[in-house]
């Protein structure tokens, strides 16, 4: 299936079921999200790395526009809907000041492994208690996918872009268990360097070593 959709490019990595706050203030998107809120439709998010333009995106909603400022400037709380991947960027559109796309949906396997997940979790929860950070994820622990929870394990933009582009839940938690595996130990290894660096020119409670 392939549609056209006006496109919001932005440097982020917006996921399914994500929710999104957005202030609104450039004119071509001033009348974007006047049109989708009016039409009830969609648009779309790509992810701008490096000032280019990337194949993959999300859809997203408008839920609500929270506020309307005097000169037209906008706050609208957004979710996140299915992956796209543009096949053709349609720059100019006839009346219109933003640009579109046609895209297509590619397969999306939602279902992962419970197991594999369990221990995402973990290594999740270890980390932000080795980082003092506290986060609640607002579902159920059985109800977590690896989109609830990738914003939240340290992932570089560039990351988060990998990861959006796996159509597989397991292949996703794949992703998020090998990132936290190699995350963890760095973090510890910060931790145990500020706690040295804490100690230096402080007096040692140092005992002997019997040679």
């Amino acid at each position: 299936m392939t549609n056209f959709i006006p496109i919001f490019p932005l440097g982020i990595v917006v996921y399914p079921g994500e929710q999104l706050n957005l202030h609104i203030f450039e004119p071509r998107y001033k009348q974007l999200i006047t049109e989708c809120h009016q039409q009830g439709k969609e648009f779309g998010i790509p992810t701008v790395i490096d000032e280019r333009l990337q194949d993959m995106g999300s859809l997203v909603k408008i839920q609500e526009i929270s506020k309307v400022y005097d000169n037209g400037e906008m706050d609208i709380r957004t979710e996140g809907g299915r992956v796209f991947r543009i096949l053709e960027v349609i720059k100019e559109i006839p009346d219109k000041l933003y640009s579109g796309a046609i895209v297509n949906y590619p397969d999306n396997r939602e279902q992962g492994n419970i197991e594999q997940m369990r221990k995402v979790l973990a290594s999740i929860r270890e980390l932000h208690q080795a980082l003092k950070v506290s986060k609640d994820f607002k579902k159920e622990e059985e109800e977590l996918k690896a989109y609830d929870v990738a914003h939240h394990v340290g992932l570089s933009l560039e990351e988060e872009y990998e990861l959006l582009g796996l159509m597989d839940e397991r292949q996703r938690q794949e992703y998020l268990k090998r990132h936290l595996s190699k995350t963890i130990p760095m973090v510890a290894g910060i931790e145990q360097l500020k706690e040295k660096i804490k100690l230096n020119g402080h007096f040692k409670n140092l005992g002997g070593k019997a040679l």
